[in-house]
Order: C-alpha cells, then sequence, then structure tokens
C-alpha cells in the first residue's frame, strides 16, 4: 500500500488554488503527506539521480509573498490534512534553490514558466517534460478546476511503462477503494490480443482484490474514444516507450489524452520504481 509524500510547488494566483485543492485531495483519499514549497526565487533546481533539472516559474508564483502561506493552510486545513512547509537543501547561487526530492509524488501543472499563448491547448511545457523524465515518481498534472474523482482510469497498451501504470493506478484502487478502469484503444489488434498480453505480464496478479472493468475502443478516432473515459476519474498513464522524448511521448497519446480529457492525469515516466 502507498503510504508516502507529495511535493506541490504553491502558486499564490487563482489557478494556485485550484492546483492546491486537488493536491490536498489527493493527500486526504490517499493518506499521503502534503509537502509545500513556497518559491521566493523566480527559479529552482532539482537533482535527480541522472540529471539536474533547472525549474524556472513564472511570476505568478512569487505574487503576494505576505498572504502565499496563509491562503495555502487555508486551502489544507478545510481537507483535513497537515501542510508541511519545504525548504530548500542548499543553495547552489545565491538565487538558485535546491528544492528536494525525495517524495513519492509531486504536483505539477502542464506549464510551469511558459506563456499559455505560446504552448497549445493541453500540451506539455519542456520543464515539466524534463521532471516527468528524470522524476523516479508520478507527476500529477491536475485539471484546471478542483474536482473531486471517484474512480480511477489506467490506460493499457501492452507497453512496459502501460504495465507501470497499470501498477499504480491499482495500488491507488486499492488504497482508496475507488473502482479501476482499464481502457484500451486499438485499431488493428482484438481485446484478446491484450488480454493475453494482461495475463503473461503479470497484469491480472496486480487486479487481484481490486473492482475493475475495461473499456476497449476500436474507433478510428481516438479522440471520439475518449469520449468513454470517466468524467469523475483520475487517469493514470505510462509517459513513454522507446523513442524520442519529445515525439513519442509529448506528440502523440499522452497529449491526446491531456488535450482532449478533463480530468487529473498521473504521468509515469521511464525512471518511476514501483511503489
Amino acid at each position: 500500500m502507498i503510504t508516502s509524500s507529495l511535493l506541490h510547488i504553491f502558486r499564490n494566483a487563482p489557478f494556485g488554488r485550484e492546483t492546491l485543492m486537488q493536491s490536498a485531495y489527493f493527500c486526504r483519499v490517499m493518506d499521503v503527506s502534503l509537502h509545500v514549497y513556497f518559491p521566493v526565487h523566480d527559479q529552482f533546481l532539482m537533482y535527480f539521480q541522472n540529471r539536474i533539472v533547472t525549474v524556472p516559474l513564472d511570476h505568478s508564483y512569487l505574487r503576494d509573498p505576505d498572504t502565499a502561506r496563509d491562503h495555502a493552510r487555508e486551502i489544507v486545513e478545510k481537507e483535513g490534512i497537515t501542510l508541511h512547509p519545504v525548504e530548500p537543501k542548499g543553495f547552489t547561487a545565491t538565487t538558485l534553490p535546491e528544492v528536494p526530492v525525495h517524495f513519492q509524488f509531486m504536483t505539477c501543472p502542464r506549464v510551469l514558466s511558459d506563456l499559455h499563448t505560446r504552448i497549445g491547448l493541453g500540451h506539455i511545457g519542456p520543464r515539466v517534460r524534463q521532471i516527468v523524465k528524470n522524476a523516479p515518481f508520478p507527476v500529477l498534472l491536475p485539471a484546471s478546476l478542483a474536482r473531486e474523482w471517484k474512480s480511477v482510469t489506467s490506460f493499457f497498451g501492452g507497453s512496459e511503462h502501460s504495465f507501470k501504470a497499470l501498477h499504480l493506478a491499482a495500488q491507488i484502487s486499492k488504497k482508496t477503494g475507488f473502482p479501476l478502469r482499464i481502457f484500451t484503444w486499438s485499431e488493428e489488434r482484438p481485446k484478446e490480443h491484450f488480454e493475453k498480453l494482461l495475463r503473461e505480464g503479470g497484469g491480472m496478479k496486480e487486479l487481484e482484490g481490486v473492482e475493475w472493468t475495461w473499456i476497449f475502443r476500436r474507433h478510428p478516432d481516438v479522440k471520439v474514444s475518449l469520449y468513454d473515459v470517466p468524467h469523475d476519474s483520475i487517469l493514470v498513464a505510462g509517459a513513454y516507450g522507446a523513442g524520442d522524448v519529445k515525439k513519442v511521448l509529448f506528440g502523440s497519446f499522452t497529449e491526446v489524452i491531456h488535450s482532449v480529457l478533463p480530468n487529473p492525469l498521473l504521468l509515469v515516466g521511464p525512471l518511476y520504481h514501483r511503489i
């Protein structure tokens, strides 16, 4: 079972309020501790095992610092959980703090620093891509507006990363008691092909003790098929398989999911360690 912590970078703005509300809800239903970093500089570093990621922030993250902590505590207290402030581990330079990375989840809006006018609807900003690519934990991309979710949907295509996503989705379902939906879209292969992959890959063992159903669609347009994804579901998807990161991860199915569906999305990157 998952007993862990989530990192949240607080934005003292209306959009940031909605994002923190979703982090707080996630932490309450998952019994996860919430750790919030309040930026005082417009960038920070994250030291992952294979790469140092520099994360620039737009100025809305630094807005009205005198009220930031009070606003955040007010939001979190409504969920009946405790807010744990995060302090930098150190400073590489005077204005370049190092944010700890020992958490098991992180909430990250799809854009941290790029202007929304320069990022197409549903597309994920380059810094967020780098976090997903290098983090050992899943990254939660919240919806624009806070909403509760009462089911879990895992996107399964038979790849190594979709098995990782299914594992995480099953753990969330067990932890929360919410039902699990497995969603598969394929134009060419029948459902029996994916059922075989699931059995041979050990997926059936992951689903023991879980209330689950399979949503299988073969419509030629995946966007049409995605209409059948439950509206009250948190989505769990493997970030990418082999190939170029930008092309395979952020230019295909994952971004289709994020652009079409308004649900919160947990992305499982290639370095995710199963809990």
